[in-house]
Order: C-alpha cells, then sequence, then structure tokens
C-alpha cells in the first residue's frame, strides 16, 4: 500500500512508514514531504485492535 499526494503539481507517492499521520484540527491526514500538501485519510480498526489508515481522495 502507498500513499499519493494529491496536489495535482506532486503525485508524488510515499510508503506508509515515510508519513506521519496526525490531526491538525481537519481530521486525520499526512503532510506531503515535497509540497507540504495536506492529504486526508481515513482511521480503519483491524481485527486484532490495530489502525490502519487509508487514503481519502478529494
Amino acid at each position: 500500500m502507498f500513499y499519493t499526494c494529491q496536489n495535482q503539481s506532486c503525485q508524488t507517492r510515499w510508503d506508509p512508514k515515510d508519513v506521519t499521520v496526525k490531526d491538525e484540527g481537519q481530521g486525520p491526514l499526512f503532510r506531503c514531504p515535497v509540497c507540504n500538501s495536506r492529504n486526508p485519510v481515513v482511521p480503519q480498526r483491524k481485527s486484532d485492535g490495530t489502525i490502519v489508515y487509508k487514503q481519502r481522495t478529494r
């Protein structure tokens, strides 16, 4: 699974371990390390209780 920056001029793909998901007041997101664009993600709880983040499209 990869995250893709949603900034149309960037579109860089990132491995989840290369980005930090945090809540800046608008829900969980990651900032693209190249262009600093906010990219929303959706938390999903796995059966073992861990939370994984799936990328949300705009």
